[in-house]
């Protein structure tokens, strides 16, 4: 087996080879920096599996090294040295995410139970996260498939916001699954045992927009013949799905504001208030601030919602999927059929990975579907697919036009801040989406960083 790297930095130069030889010792590869500036050009080399650092440097100190390493390789467990130890360096250093904290010189028995530690909690890691990703490949996140690298940031962050009490926002093209979304992260939440209301304002008439979602007394206006109780009072407890909330009517999404603000509604035609205690999950095949722009949605109903934004790609942008995602489908389409087809015939794999899907996921389940119903062999082949329906798409908003004339080395940069802007410049998910090593990335960063200064 490879022997684990193990980077230490320590400006004091006795210090700093002494620790190594004695990490060596223990069957350990070692690197040395003397400051936290150098360290981190090497680590994207070096790719260590622990780094141990002492707090007092010139140039660079440790807590400031720390801090840079949890934000680009959140991963790389860190073991802090200082001869001044306190009770607050010690404090912040594990506020930031430094595995442990040693008083120099250190404890050599303690030093390598850290080490060890590190490494097996590391080793753990690598394992949850290969076990996760086949997970989502083979079907998946809930009823969500996919594993291209769009879908599972969708996952993530689903994972981060289910368990808050936070509104959250979902955006994407229409068939995109904004409402599997809303499910998926309701039944991740601590309301999952409470109820899941779902409502689609454009499908509602404005005179009854108001009525469907806060309820009527009877009498409240013509044809109210009894109470009804809305969508929010049926939904206490639980989540609530507005789909398309770019579609309500201004004067109700003020009312919809007040019940964010206040948790307290009234029916129509009631003057008593009634407390509920309801997650709202929003969503919009539009463009929000555009929405906002428009007069569409109101600027601080907007606010409200978009504590957290979950945007979902279209089809096209994650045509890899396909194959997973057919294979999802047929599964549960033959469930509701009584059918036992076992998948599609290579000629039709190919001829859905070169349409752009203007339906996205929903049009390519109806495809599947028609198709699974009419198949009369084990695979669905090319005479019994409906006909594709082709039509010019507009490129999403996680998309890189490049258009022709382009240079090779431009359009790789183009690529490079582009994904950067979609991770949120973490550089190392960049990498992965671009399947790239952490090194090339940064080597390729620090070249456009040089060129700029030229």
């Amino acid at each position: 087996m490879n022997k684990q790297r193990i980077l230490i930095v320590d400006d004091e130069p006795s210090a700093r080879s002494g620790l190594a030889k004695l990490v060596s010792s223990w069957n350990f590869q070692t690197d040395a920096a003397e400051n936290g500036e150098k360290a981190l050009a090497l680590i994207p080399e070096l790719e260590p599996a622990v780094v141990i650092t002492d707090l007092s440097m010139p140039v660079m100190d440790g807590m400031t090294l720390l801090k840079r390493i949890k934000e680009d390789y959140p991963a790389l467990s860190v073991i802090m040295l200082t001869a001044q130890a306190t009770i607050d360096s010690a404090v912040e250093a594990m506020r930031v995410g430094a595995y442990d904290y040693l008083e120099k010189p250190p404890d050599l028995t303690r030093l390598r139970i850290l080490l060890d530690k590190c490494l097996e909690a590391a080793r753990k890691d690598k394992k949850v996260q290969l076990l996760e990703n086949q997970v989502k490949y083979y079907g998946a996140f809930g009823d969500m498939a996919g594993n291209a690298p769009q879908m599972l940031e969708v996952y993530r962050l689903v994972e981060l916001v289910a368990p808050s009490t936070a509104s959250v926002l979902i955006t994407g093209e229409s068939g995109t699954g904004k409402e599997l979304v809303a499910r998926n992260i309701h039944l991740r939440s601590k309301r999952k045992e409470g109820p899941f209301i779902a409502i689609n304002c454009s499908a509602i008439p404005e005179t009854l927009m108001e009525s469907e979602i806060f309820g009527h007394e009877k009498g409240a206006f013509t044809g109210a013949l009894e109470r009804r109780l809305g969508c929010f009072e049926l939904a206490n407890g639980g989540t609530i799905f507005l789909d398309e909330i770019a579609e309500m009517p201004v004067g109700t999404q003020s009312k919809l504001l007040r019940v964010i603000e206040e948790r307290k509604f009234r029916r129509l035609g009631s003057k008593a208030e009634i407390d509920v205690d309801v997650r709202i999950v929003a969503a919009t095949n539009k463009l929000p601030l555009k929405a906002v722009e428009a007069g569409e949605l109101r600027n601080d109903l907007y606010y409200r919602l978009n504590v957290f934004c979950i945007s979902l790609p279209p089809l096209r942008d994650r045509l890899s999927d396909i194959p997973v995602l057919t294979e999802a489908l047929i599964r549960q389409l033959n469930d509701k059929h009584g059918k036992k087809v076992k998948g599609v015939a290579d000629k039709v794999l190919k001829l859905f990975s070169t349409h752009n899907w203007p339906g996205n996921v929903r049009e390519l389940r109806n495809v599947v579907e028609r198709s699974l119903i009419v198949c009369d062999t084990d695979l669905i082949e090319e005479r019994h697919l409906p006909v594709l329906e082709q039509r010019e798409v507009a490129p999403s908003a996680n998309s890189v036009a490049i258009p022709v004339g382009t240079t090779v080395a431009e359009a790789e940069k183009r690529l490079i801040y582009k994904t950067l802007e979609f991770t949120e410049n973490n550089k190392t998910r960049a990498s992965e989406i671009l399947g790239v090593s952490l090194k090339t990335l940064h080597n390729k960063l620090n070249l456009y960083d040089a060129e700029a200064q030229n």
